[in-house]
């Protein structure tokens, strides 16, 4: 079994159907692979339904869709290893936001676990398998 967790934009396409993300979701879940967000994608997911012009509305469409993921905590070995990847990547001087450091501790977290992304500050994370599921 295969672990993917979307990123907010990524988890943003499947909820709009845009992309082929929500296709290419249910179809690695017709093959037992898990499909989920981190906690972090959660907050910056709630985040836009609060700043949008439909908030009741994208509210709903927003759990409706939480329900079909796995949420995977930003737990304790999480932050242990978000701890290590900022440090390392601020030797390397290598900045990124910090919803995206914790996005890939929680995927290094995981076993056989991919970040679905089309950012590719998530490329520069060392150890990281990074797949864009947006055509």
């Amino acid at each position: 079994m295969k672990r993917f967790l979307l990123d907010s934009g990524i988890a943003s396409d499947y909820m709009n159907r845009r992309h082929g993300v929500y296709d290419r979701a249910r179809a690695e879940a017709a093959k037992g692979n898990r499909i989920g967000i981190g906690t972090p994608v959660l907050g910056e997911l709630v985040f836009g339904v609060e700043l949008s012009a439909a908030p009741d509305r994208n509210r709903d469409a927003l759990r409706r869709n939480v329900s079909a993921w796995v949420l995977w905590p930003f737990d304790d070995k999480a932050a242990e290893e978000f701890g290590r990847l900022y440090a390392e990547l601020r030797r390397k001087g290598r900045l990124m936001q910090i919803p995206d450091m914790q996005i890939a501790a929680i995927a290094k977290t995981l076993p056989n676990c991919t970040v679905v992304s089309s950012d590719s500050d998530l490329l520069a994370v060392p150890g990281l398998s990074v797949e864009n599921w947006a055509a």
